[in-house]
């Protein structure tokens, strides 16, 4: 059963979905298709005890899922385990509100883009696009968001959620903090390089470069997120901050970063459908 629980956390919450070819992808899902994902999505949390469920609108406070869970301890006092993006933001609100469209049903294409103002050369495309799969890649003037993820067991930071558990505790508290970036063809932007550097603190592994000037983050409980979470719950409890303001990231960096960084992500990935049902979101404070 640890065992199990293992293997889910890194499978699970970052979910490989076996996908159609990408000319395939690029075809847009009908509303009814995204309203069907969300009916069963209604269907199969019904009366089951789920706990509130992740990515969300943060600018709207309601919420009446009646499971309650202890806040994670302030990333201060956690471990980061891993670090990811996703192409759009997962989270609407914001600096974040313009929809990208329904998508291709499986998570990619989808999400909320920035809502402010881009040049024109911030915006040029490079000649390759960077952080690329079989289903999407990133290109100058794309959002992306950022989830720095931390743990409460004693772990070091890795590929996939699976490295946020180690024994002896095999179900530790997790907080993300999350941050929008609006990639920009722009050497001046900030490097995600930079971003994404860790060292260790007090005997705590840290992200020490998360920006501070993007907002007070919006404080949550929420679940895991990603596209096979899109028609049945996430049973991963976790604690969420996500910042409501955008920072322009270099897309140089990022691509540089996508060639290799101790993580293994190579690519973004796709987003979970913004779950609107009140009955499977928490209470904003």
């Amino acid at each position: 059963m640890h065992i199990h629980l293992l293997v889910k956390l890194a499978v699970l919450s970052l979910p490989v979905i076996a996908l159609p070819a990408l000319a395939t992808t690029l075809e847009q899902a009908s509303d009814k298709t995204i309203a069907e994902q969300r009916a069963a999505l209604a269907q199969n949390t019904i009366n089951t005890g789920i706990g509130p469920q992740s990515p969300r609108d943060i600018d709207n406070k309601l919420g009446e899922n009646r499971v309650v869970f202890s806040p994670a301890p302030s990333s201060e006092n956690m471990n980061l385990c891993n670090i990811h993006l996703h192409k759009n933001a997962e989270h609407k609100g914001g600096e974040f509100t313009i929809f990208a469209g329904n998508g291709d049903g499986f998570g990619y294409n989808t999400g909320y883009k920035y809502s402010g103002q881009l040049t024109a050369a911030e915006q040029k495309p490079l000649a390759k696009a960077v952080c690329a799969n079989d289903h999407s890649a990133v290109q100058s003037g794309d959002t992306i968001e950022v989830h720095y993820v931390y743990s409460t067991s004693q772990v070091k930071p890795g590929a996939t959620l699976g490295a946020c558990v180690a024994n002896p505790i095999l179900n530790p508290q997790l907080r993300v903090e999350a941050q929008v970036f609006v990639v920009v063809n722009d050497d001046s932007a900030a490097d995600f390089v930079d971003m994404a550097k860790f060292e260790e603190h007090n005997q705590r592994i840290q992200a020490i470069n998360i920006p501070t000037d993007t907002g007070t983050p919006v404080q949550y409980a929420g679940s895991t997120t990603g596209p096979s979470y899109n028609e049945k719950g996430s049973p991963y409890q976790v604690t969420w901050s996500v910042r409501p303001n955008v920072k322009k990231v270099s897309i140089a960096s990022l691509g540089k970063w996508c060639e290799g960084n101790v993580f293994e992500e190579d690519h973004a990935h796709g987003v979970r459908n913004l779950v609107t049902n009140s009955e499977l979101l928490s209470p904003i404070n």
